[in-house]
This record gives C-alpha cells, sequence and structure tokens, in this order.
C-alpha cells in the first residue's frame, strides 16, 4: 500500500524569517538605487566640460575679431591706409567658420565690435560700431557716438570691466570687441539651466591708418550697422 507523502508547507512565519536572512539580489537592488545617480554626473561632467569648451571658442572669437581689425587695413597710393566696410564683414563672418556648426556662433550670439578713440576735445568716444549676429543684445558701453562727458567721473569713461577700463591716446585707436553667446547645451536646460557667455578683447590698431571713419570704396559691402540682426 503506497502512501502519498504530506506536502511540506512554510507558514508565514518561516517565510518572513527566510526572507530576513537571505542576501540574494542585494547588489542588483543597490545599482537600480544608485544608477539614476551615476547617469546624473555623467551628464553633468559631459556638459561641463561641453560649456568648458564653448566658453574657450567665445574667447577666441572675440580675440581674432579684435585682433583681425586692428591689422585690417587697404593701402591707398599717397595716402594712409584705410579699414573698409569689406574688412569689417570678413573679419565678423569668418567667426561663423570659426566657430564651426557646433556653437553657431552668429545664429546664437551676437559680436559687437567698436573703435575706441579719443575725439578732438581729448574725450574718449566710439568713433564706430559694426554688428553680426541674431542674438538681441547691444552693446555695454553705449552705441556708436558714445562719449565721455566734459566733466564728473559718471557716463562713458572708457570701455572694459570696472575701473580696469582702457582708454585710447591721442591719434590711436582701440579695436574692442565684444561677444555675447546663449550656450547649446548637450542635454538640455535641464542640467545647468540657460547659460549666457560673454567675452570682450580689446588690441590698439598697431600700425599708421586713417582713423576718421570706415571707407566702402569698390568693392563695396553694406555695412554690418548694429541695427540689423543678421548671419549674412
Amino acid at each position: 500500500m503506497s502512501m502519498n507523502p504530506k506536502p511540506f508547507v512554510r507558514t508565514p512565519r518561516e517565510i518572513l524569517a527566510g526572507l530576513k536572512g537571505d542576501q540574494s539580489g542585494v547588489i542588483m537592488i543597490e545599482m537600480a538605487f544608485a544608477m539614476p545617480i551615476f547617469v546624473a554626473f555623467a551628464f553633468l561632467g559631459v556638459e561641463v566640460a561641453n560649456l568648458a569648451i564653448a566658453n574657450m571658442r567665445v574667447s577666441q572669437i572675440a580675440m581674432t575679431v579684435a585682433d583681425n581689425l586692428s591689422r585690417a587695413k587697404q593701402t591707398v597710393p599717397l595716402g594712409l591706409p584705410q579699414l573698409r566696410e569689406v574688412d569689417i564683414n570678413d573679419a565678423l563672418l569668418g567667426t561663423q567658420v570659426q566657430g564651426g556648426s557646433t556653437l553657431e556662433i552668429l545664429k546664437e550670439g551676437r559680436i559687437v565690435v567698436s573703435s575706441l578713440q579719443q575725439n578732438s576735445s581729448g574725450r574718449q568716444t566710439i568713433l564706430w560700431q559694426r554688428c553680426k549676429g541674431k542674438l538681441n543684445v547691444a552693446s555695454a558701453y553705449g552705441a556708436q557716438g558714445a562719449t565721455q562727458p566734459s566733466s564728473g567721473t559718471g557716463g562713458f569713461q572708457g570701455m572694459g570691466v570696472g575701473t580696469q577700463r582702457v582708454q585710447a591716446e591721442a591719434n590711436s585707436a582701440i579695436i574692442f570687441s565684444e561677444v555675447t553667446y546663449d550656450y547649446q547645451p548637450t542635454f538640455g536646460d535641464w542640467v545647468l539651466g540657460k547659460v549666457r557667455l560673454r567675452r570682450e578683447a580689446a588690441f590698439y590698431v598697431r600700425d599708421d591708418r586713417d582713423l576718421t571713419k570706415v571707407y566702402n570704396p569698390a568693392p563695396t559691402d553694406t555695412p554690418s550697422t548694429c541695427d540689423k540682426f543678421n548671419t549674412f
């Protein structure tokens, strides 16, 4: 006569006691909790590195524009070399190539270049100013024609940060560039938020040049005045 064995049944107390000492799957649970933190730090690291690269490139663009326009000139027979509108446009449009398709400096930013000079009264003035880019920002120092007051310490005193503002000497000019750029994040604004980069650079005009105005002889070109917001 065969006997059926009695099935083994664990009581709830026994099941709970077994779970209390069971450590299988602990690593998977810990990884499940830690993985979002690791991923967030990875995103943050990549975004910060990308921001640092963008900041460096914006700074280099500011220096390149000011440097190029401090050197640019067209030789004129029996006269001082001249700065032309086509020279300015070439320098401004060249930033698009320098920034590359990843930065898109003229689409997402604005370049303002000014000629800081000393007028006949010995006061600092922005003799001319040109702009390029779609971002709607103006120079931090005023528009073309901004001039140092005849008395007092307020108002336009030159260009630069705080008390370290540069001022042009008589019969000379300082090419001052301001580059503003809205950083385009890799993973979206949720990592660092919206970031606006701004860099400046200044170079003296190092060679003899006609400083009275910007010329527009043949080949003529449309002046990049600061009432325009374009990339061409």
